[in-house]
This record gives structure tokens, C-alpha cells and sequence, in this order.
């Protein structure tokens, strides 16, 4: 998650194109199985490979160095190897050029597309690994699960690995600025995952509704509608939602901008866990939600694996329920 709620600005990005690149070897994994894993065990598996990378190159992830190539790499291939068509998309940033990750389901309705969006960059200060290596694990687990179960989806899935969130939103601004207005138009939703295992966790979505009353107002409509699915798995799991401000700090921030519905999971960053949140979600009050947020403790141990679990169930219903149809009647 990104420090800066300002988003970049499109004359910062305006003489980049979209380019695709070809496909780079994936790297030879510590963690690599015979039978792969599915479900929230292979998402922990994404993220020990997340792990392993950064500390090959120079203890990050972040974009534009070897560290966020080798993590592109890695989650392309096993992209490709489930049949989805990949394409990466090149664009300036910091005064150097790095990538965002697209990935199309090969059916569905192409004027119909629901997006899935995590930012694939650490900080240079550290791994990354619930910022945002859980995001970006969870939702290229979600899609590989759903390949793998076999079914043709009614609407276009669409997963995105963003670079650059933390200098400010380029690669999501980029994406969103470049596309054709043609091509904006097909896209439904879009639903975004940035810190989904926070270690003295919270269970909060993007107040699409603003039920909540704080700060900026609705999303775009249909946003309502993602944050009802959400809280709902949620609370099928244990852990009722509370709301989040459409604040800008993450890669929904340019969607919204130009009016399309969104929503998203967050299990906090510095803030501090209020006595009524303990109490409703356990952990320690008083503490920030991640104390190692944005810092070199940010590895696999930093991960509480409940609330990975809880929200990777969420993310998997909403992949499964939005392929099928949304809006919801």
C-alpha cells in the first residue's frame, strides 16, 4: 500500500504505450512440488517463492529493480502454464521503466470484464511480503483455482499485478489513463487486494455504499453491491467487516476515478487496532495492525495466516460468483 494518496498524474505517464513483452523463464523455486498445491496452502507457497526472490536480490521486490522482474517472472509463468493469455505492459516510472502484469481468462465475454488487481512492488526497504506479496499470492491463487476447475466463465476475468503502487499509483494510473475509452467501458468491476494478512489483523472493505459516512463518498455505482458479497464472506467466515474509505492509497483509486464500481479487502497497515476491534477480531489493541509495514520484518512471518485464509475464501467467492454474472440481479 502505497504512503501518497495523490495519484500520479497522466501528464507523468502520457508518452508511455502499452508493449507486450515475451514471456521470461520462470525461476527455479525452493518451493516448487511435484503436485502443486491448490487454495490457501499454494497461496502460502507463492509467498515463501516471494520470500526466496527478495532475498536473491538485495532483500526487496521493488519496482524496477531484479527483485520485482523475478516476481513478474515467477506469477507470468504460472499464468501461463493454467492458459491464460499474459501480456506485460511497460511504462515509465522514477526515472526507469518497469511493468504491470495482465492476465485474461481465454473465455468469456469480452464486453463484459471483472477485474482483479494487487500490486506486485515491495518498498526498497524490504521484502513486501504482506505488502503485497498477499495480495498479489491470493489472487493468482484465486485465478489458477478457477482454471483449474474447468469452467468456461460467462464474463471476461481479468487479473492485474501492478508496479509501481508504491511511487504513487503509476502502473494502475497508466493502465487505467492509456486504455481506450472503448475498452473502459467493457470493464464491469474492478476489485482490489492490497495487505490480506496483516499479523494482528483487521477485516475492513471499500465502503462502496458510504454507510459509513466518512470521508470521501460512494464508489461508482455497483460498488455497494462488491462490498455486500465481500462482508457477507466474511461473516461466513468469522470475521465481520467493518468499512474502509475510498482513500486513495491503493490501486482502485484510478478506477473509481473514471467511474467503474470497485471494492476490495484490507487487513490494516499502521494504523492502531482500536479495544472494540480486538475484542470483535482478537489480536492486541493498542498495536498497529502490521508493525512491520513498509519495513525489512515484512517477510513470511509476518503474515497472520487466519486472516490470509479468510480472505483468500472471499476473493475465491468472488471470482467464482462474478464469472458467473454481475451485477448481481
Amino acid at each position: 500500500m502505497s504512503d501518497r494518496p495523490m495519484l500520479a498524474t497522466a501528464a507523468a505517464l502520457a508518452a508511455a504505450a502499452a508493449l507486450v513483452l515475451p514471456t521470461a523463464a520462470v525461476a527455479e523455486s525452493s518451493t516448487h512440488r511435484a503436485t502443486p498445491r491448490a487454495g490457501v496452502l499454494a497461496v502460502q507457497d507463492h509467498l515463501q517463492e516471494l520470500q526466496n526472490i527478495a532475498g536473491a536480490n538485495n532483500g526487496n521486490r521493488a519496482s524496477g529493480t531484479p527483485g520485482y522482474q523475478a516476481s513478474l517472472d515467477y506469477i507470468r509463468g504460472q499464468l501461463d502454464q493454467a492458459g491464460f493469455t499474459t501480456s506485460v505492459q511497460e511504462f515509465p516510472s522514477m526515472g526507469g521503466t518497469t511493468y504491470n502484469l495482465i492476465a485474461d481468462t481465454p473465455g468469456g465475454d469480452a464486453n463484459n470484464v471483472v477485474m482483479f488487481g494487487a500490486h506486485l512492488d515491495s518498498v526498497g526497504d524490504g521484502p513486501g511480503i504482506n505488502d503485497n506479496g498477499t495480495g498479489s499470492a491470493a489472487i493468482l491463487q484465486a485465478a489458477l483455482d478457477y482454471a483449474a476447475g474447468g469452467e468456461t466463465p460467462t464474463n471476461k476475468l481479468r487479473f492485474a499485478f501492478w508496479g509501481a503502487e508504491e511511487e504513487g499509483l503509476v502502473g494502475s494510473t497508466h493502465y487505467v489513463e492509456t486504455l481506450p475509452e472503448a475498452e473502459r467501458g467493457k470493464i464491469a468491476a474492478y476489485l482490489n487486494f492490497d495487505m490480506v494478512g496483516s499479523p494482528n489483523a483487521g477485516y475492513f472493505t471499500y465502503d462502496g455504499d458510504d454507510s459509513d459516512g466518512v470521508g470521501a463518498g460512494p464508489g461508482p455505482e455497483g460498488s455497494a453491491q462488491i462490498e455486500k458479497l465481500l462482508n457477507d464472506s466474511l461473516a461466513q467466515a468469522g470475521a465481520p467487516a467493518e468499512g474502509t474509505d475510498f482513500d486513495g492509497r491503493s490501486d482502485y483509486g484510478p478506477f473509481i476515478e473514471v467511474g467503474i464500481p470497485a471494492g476490495g479487502t484490507f487487513t490494516g497497515a499502521e494504523e492502531t487496532k482500536s479495544p472494540e476491534q480486538a475484542e470483535k477480531w482478537g489480536g492486541r489493541a493498542g498495536e498497529a495492525f502490521d508493525a512491520c509495514y513498509h519495513q525489512s520484518c515484512d517477510t513470511v512471518d509476518n503474515v497472520d495466516t487466519q486472516a490470509l485464509e479468510r480472505n483468500f475464501a472471499a476473493i475465491t467467492n468472488a471470482v467464482k460468483t462474478y464469472a458467473a454474472q454481475f451485477p448481481q440481479p
